[in-house]
């Protein structure tokens, strides 16, 4: 058992990048808008700090009330329980984070929303849609990490946690940075997008590996020879999490280009569907200035 796991961390990175933005989205709302200055914009951003900190104080606290009783189910588990649960987990962790790299593009402003982010019309609406954004988010993680606990990976939650909340600052940071340095969005972008997916992959061709060393492996298509090359030790080791494997089975290669096709053509159908939306949003610009302009020429 090592000390912490890399499907715990990716959970975490995603739901709390994602709280981060949501915090940050209502913030600058009420930054920006008219209804909230002065002392007022004060007491509503004091109003987001306050809400999100009690929402991720309750998530935390009901996760602690359900980990007791889940990591003594666990202890009660047979290998083979444990091995399919691993497989379940990665499985999971794999759907996590290639929606959240799918949602990059959105968050570095490249791709439109469908509606423009309202603060609310008073403090109590904004405590209670951030309170319920923040608490969704967080118990979202305690939910997708119930397969880790009954997998006996309790111990290792802490640590992976952190280095989640790391990823997420890390990833976050990158983010602003890139709205901040228009020359270096694109990149950033690609980057993340790109990385996120790979992460993935090797997610996913993890999982349905450990469903194959259950119920039985297929044919082993190659295996390559030699220390260096060993996915289970460094350096290769440190590429394995993308995908990376110095043997390769049937299933883990049709896994391997299935959910490497599927990832490209879910961004690709985000891509299309950003577009006709900023045509279709252009569009009722036009027609808006085309009728300011008629009511200009009857004045």
């Amino acid at each position: 058992m090592g000390l912490w796991d890399l499907g715990v961390a990716t959970i975490f990175a995603r739901e709390f990048l994602e709280g981060s933005i949501i915090i940050g989205q209502y913030r600058t709302v009420i930054t920006k808008s008219d209804s909230w200055k002065g002392e007022d914009e004060a007491e509503a951003l004091k109003a987001v700090t306050q809400a999100s900190t009690a929402a991720f104080i309750l998530a935390v606290l009901t996760f602690v009330a359900i980990i007791v009783p889940l990591e003594i189910l666990s202890q009660e588990l047979d290998n083979e329980t444990v091995e399919i649960i691993e497989g379940v987990s990665k499985v999971v962790a794999a759907i996590c984070i290639l929606q959240l790299s799918l949602k990059i593009p959105k968050f570095m402003e490249f791709y439109p929303a469908k509606h423009e982010k309202e603060a609310g019309e008073s403090i109590k609406e904004i405590r209670f849609n951030v309170a319920w954004n923040i608490w969704r988010e967080a118990a979202e993680c305690g939910v997708f990490i119930i397969p880790f606990i009954l997998d006996g990976l309790a111990e290792e939650i802490p640590l992976s946690a952190l280095a989640g909340i790391g990823i997420a600052l890390l990833f976050g940071g990158l983010i602003y940075y890139g709205n901040e340095h228009q020359t270096s969005k694109l990149r950033i972008c690609i980057f993340m997008s790109f990385l996120l997916a790979q992460l993935s992959t090797g997610l996913f061709v993890g999982g349905c590996h450990e469903f194959e060393e259950v119920w039985g492996e297929t044919t082993k298509v190659w295996k390559i020879e030699g220390a260096f090359w060993d996915h289970h030790d460094v350096p290769m080791a440190l590429i394995k999490p993308f995908g990376y494997s110095s043997s390769r089975t049937e299933l883990q290669i049709g896994c391997f280009w299935s959910w490497t096709v599927l990832a490209a053509g879910l961004h690709y159908w985000k891509y299309k569907q950003a577009q006709k939306l900023k045509e279709m949003k252009q569009n009722e610009t036009d027609s808006d200035n085309d009728v300011e302009s008629g009511k200009a020429i009857e004045s």
